[in-house]
């Protein structure tokens, strides 16, 4: 096993100021929030503003009729993808994503595997899986390294938990460890808080702030820490923004960590935006996202997996597209991949 990796700081890799300068949208703009103090396990919190949606509003909004009217049948690509060079180590494999769906992505740069929110579970608790896992999770290797963000069912998943090779090494932002170290097979756990970083081989992992919230029926409502990650490695860096609504974040990590090659970001379960606005951006925030971030190619995620809300589950890149012509964006770096799909990252 190797040895786990030390924990610091960005400032003591970077030498990193918070940014001066105020962004006008967000419950509250300066960036100095983002490094503020954020609560402790048993009562986390986003210094910014705080989530105001409570069970009132949650019935409020189960109870009403959902305008997109009945159901039918997601269309949700899917392409045929055995797995099997993320069990090369070498480090002349290209570097790639594969789109296993949901927030679940598999980046294979440098002779090693990372997993963002790895769900290949059959229901994220209660909804049904929409898509199948678009890689087998036997094509998973033992050396590979979990990137995680928070602990809802479609993010936090027991049965892939349980299934994962026991060697996998897992990186969770704070409080989600002990979860983890219940379950039957023993995990390697590294636990950050919020702009702290470890490394994992070549690759510096940063613990990054997120607008979310955390609970599971066992764990008390954001007695956990959420987050966003940053993976740099020698030749690339990638965002992995896990579940978060638009903030002033993403320009501060543009800033801090930029140029950064690949950002993923959340594009659906967006409506009603009353009541998701604060915890899920919608495709055009997605967009303003990416462009905060300064990233060359956007991944869009968080759709086609799991029904979770308003809109149908397959609507989100359509309403991608039409965002992207509304501002006259180049659409070559943006990307919405089929479930599967392996993207080189080369050039």
């Amino acid at each position: 096993m190797p040895p786990m990796p030390s924990i610091t700081s960005p400032e003591e890799q970077t030498g990193g100021e918070p940014s001066g300068s105020a962004d006008p949208v967000g419950p509250a703009g300066a960036p100095s929030l983002l490094y503020a103090p954020h609560g402790e396990p048993g009562r986390f919190f986003n210094p910014w503003g705080e989530m105001q949606t409570g069970l009132p509003e949650l019935l409020r909004w189960k109870l009403r009729k959902n305008s997109y009217g009945p159901r039918r049948p997601p269309a949700v690509p899917v392409v045929a993808n055995d797995g099997a060079y993320l069990r090369s180590r070498a480090e002349a494999e290209p570097p790639s994503v594969t789109w296993v769906g949901h927030s679940t992505f598999a980046i294979q740069d440098g002779g090693e595997v990372f997993l963002t929110d790895p769900h290949f579970g059959p229901r994220a608790f209660l909804p049904p899986r929409k898509s199948p896992p678009g890689l087998p999770l036997a094509a998973i290797p033992p050396h590979a390294c979990v990137l995680l963000s928070h602990n809802h069912y479609d993010h936090l998943d027991a049965w892939t938990v349980d299934r994962l090779p026991s060697g996998v090494r897992w990186f969770v932002p704070r409080g989600v460890a002990a979860w983890l170290h219940e379950r039957p097979v023993p995990r390697e756990v590294v636990e950050l808080d919020w702009w702290q970083s470890a490394r994992h081989g070549a690759f510096t992992l940063t613990c990054l702030p997120a607008q979310h919230w955390s609970n599971r029926l066992t764990v008390r409502r954001n007695s956990t820490l959420w987050c966003s990650w940053l993976l740099a490695g020698p030749d690339r860096s990638y965002y992995f923004a896990g579940d978060s609504g638009y903030f002033q974040g993403f320009a501060e990590f543009g800033r801090r960590f930029g140029p950064i090659d690949a950002a993923f970001l959340p594009i659906g379960a967006y409506e009603p935006r009353w009541f998701m606005r604060y915890q899920h951006m919608d495709p055009e925030e997605a967009l303003r996202a990416f462009r905060d971030l300064g990233a060359r190619h956007f991944f869009g995620m968080h759709w086609g997996t799991f029904d979770l809300t308003d809109e149908p589950v397959d609507l989100a890149p359509r309403a991608l597209a039409e965002a992207v012509a509304r501002s006259g964006e180049d659409p070559g770096p943006i990307h919405v991949l089929a479930v599967g799909e392996r993207f080189p990252l080369v050039g």
